[in-house]
C-alpha cells in the first residue's frame, strides 16, 4: 500500500543520521553516460556474449557465471565482471546530495564505482570507507573486508566516519563480487545468522530507518539480503516504488513495515535533493 510521505521529514531525519540510503541498480536511470549493464539481465546478456552457455541459463544472471566458473575458472568471471564495470557514471544529483549529508551507513547493492565516487567527492579521504562483501571461492572463511577512500585494505572497519556497505561486491578497489550460484548459496547458508554482516554495519543499523531507492524485491535474493541488513532496524522504513508491486513484493513491504512511495524516480530524487539541499548549504 501507498501513503502520504513528507519528503522533508525523510530528508531532516536523513540530515540527523536516523536513516539508511539503500540504494539499488535503478540508481543508475539518474546518471547520464551509463556505460555499465543495470540490470540483472543486462549484466547476463554481457557475459554470456563473451564466454559460450547453455542457452536456457544465457539470462539467467548466477546461473550463467556459475557456468562460466565451473567451464572456464573464477578468474574468468572475474575478468568479465571488471570489464562489465570498468566504467564510472557520473553521480547524479541525488547520489551526490545523499553522499555529503548527515547519513553514516549508506548500503548499495550493486557493483558499480558510483556512489563510492560520490563519496570522494564529498568528503574528505579520512572520513569515510567501504566494506564488500568477498565470495567464499577466492577468500575462504572471510565475509567481507574493508578499504580506506584510497582503495587501500584495512584490518578493521572503522569506527568513526561514514561508512559504504557493498553486500554483493564491487568492482573497486579490489574486483570483488558475489555473482554465482555458488557465491551466494555461501552467504545465505549463514546469512540468518548474521555472519557475513560486517559488525559495523549491525551496530550503525540498530534502530535506524531504511530508505529504499531504485530497488526491487521482485526477486528472492533480493528480499533475502533486505530483510538480513535491516534486521533488528525500527519499524519505519521507505521504498520509492513507482509500478505497482508484485504479490511477493508486497508481502514483503508488509511483513517489513515498508511504507511504499508511488512516485517516479526521477520526481523523488529531485525532491528529496532540494529538500536536502538548505541543509547542506548550512
Amino acid at each position: 500500500m501507498s501513503l502520504p510521505v513528507s519528503i522533508d521529514h525523510i530528508a531532516r531525519q536523513i540530515e540527523d543520521g536516523n536513516v539508511v540510503p539503500y540504494l539499488g541498480p535503478g540508481m543508475l536511470a539518474l546518471c547520464d553516460d551509463v556505460r555499465v549493464p543495470t540490470t540483472s539481465g543486462a549484466l547476463a546478456q554481457i557475459m554470456t556474449a563473451r564466454v559460450a552457455v547453455p542457452h536456457k541459463i544465457r539470462n539467467r544472471l548466477t546461473q550463467a557465471a556459475q557456468f562460466i566458473e565451473n567451464f572456464k575458472h573464477r578468474k574468468t568471471v572475474v575478468s568479465l565482471m571488471n570489464e562489465a564495470f570498468g566504467a564510472t557514471p557520473v553521480p547524479s544529483a541525488l547520489h551526490r546530495a545523499l553522499a555529503a549529508s548527515g547519513a553514516g551507513l549508506y548500503v548499495d547493492c550493486w557493483y558499480d564505482d558510483t556512489f563510492a565516487t560520490a563519496l570522494a567527492d564529498a568528503r574528505p579521504a579520512g572520513q569515510w570507507a567501504q566494506v564488500q562483501g568477498l565470495s567464499q571461492a577466492e577468500h575462504f572463511g572471510q565475509w567481507f573486508g574493508a578499504y580506506d577512500a584510497a582503495g587501500a585494505p584495512l584490518e578493521d572497519v572503522p569506527a568513526a566516519g561514514a561508512l559504504l556497505y557493498k553486500p554483493i561486491g564491487s568492482h573497486a578497489p579490489a574486483g570483488n563480487y558475489l555473482v554465482s550460484d555458488s557465491d551466494y548459496v555461501e552467504v545465505l547458508t549463514e546469512i540468518d545468522i548474521q555472519t557475513p554482516i560486517p559488525p559495523a554495519v549491525q551496530t550503525w543499523r540498530s534502530g535506524r530507518s531504511f530508505l529504499f531507492l531504485g530497488c526491487r524485491f521482485d526477486d528472492q535474493l533480493a528480499r533475502s539480503f533486505a530483510r538480513q541488513i535491516m534486521k533488528r532496524s525500527s519499524a519505519t522504513h521507505w521504498a520509492v516504488l513507482p509500478d505497482e508491486p508484485t504479490r511477493m513484493e508486497a508481502r514483503f513491504l508488509a511483513e517489513q513495515q515498508i511504507t511504499r512511495i508511488a512516485m517516479p524516480l526521477a520526481t523523488f530524487a529531485g525532491e528529496l535533493v532540494s529538500a536536502l539541499q538548505p541543509a547542506l548549504a548550512a
